[in-house]
């Protein structure tokens, strides 16, 4: 069973120029959680499965403490996500940037994604 959130938005101060620490700017995080346990396909029930809500919490929570890296950050909500939830096997997290601060890059945005499994 898979659980994801697709392109949660949220505003936040990571990067290495200090503007971007200071002043903030609109992130896209997704991610996608692998279990084992498809218990509430029977069941129908909350607590047989991971609930997607307290996974954007923790992703929240993570992108609120301001890195330089985004992989310092995709990291750190990977291991969350491991962490606060024991039935998932495995976490991909993909973090974009909306607007980089590249001289004359234009994107749709640019970013890291991670995937770490139990036990990595």
């Amino acid at each position: 069973m898979k659980i994801f959130i697709d392109r949660m938005r949220l505003r936040a101060r990571h990067g290495v120029m200090p503007q971007e620490r200071q002043v903030g700017q609109d992130f896209l995080v997704s991610v996608e959680a692998e279990t084992p346990n498809e218990q509430s396909t029977l069941t129908d029930r909350l607590e047989d499965t991971v609930s997607y809500a307290e996974m954007a919490d923790a992703v929240r929570r993570e992108m609120g403490q301001p890195s330089l890296l985004l992989e310092h950050v995709c990291g750190r909500i990977a291991r969350r996500l491991l962490s606060a939830f024991p039935t998932l096997s495995r976490v991909t997290v993909r973090i974009t940037k909306l607007a980089p601060p590249i001289t004359g890059l234009q994107c749709q945005g640019s970013g890291v994604e991670l995937t770490l499994a139990r036990g990595d």
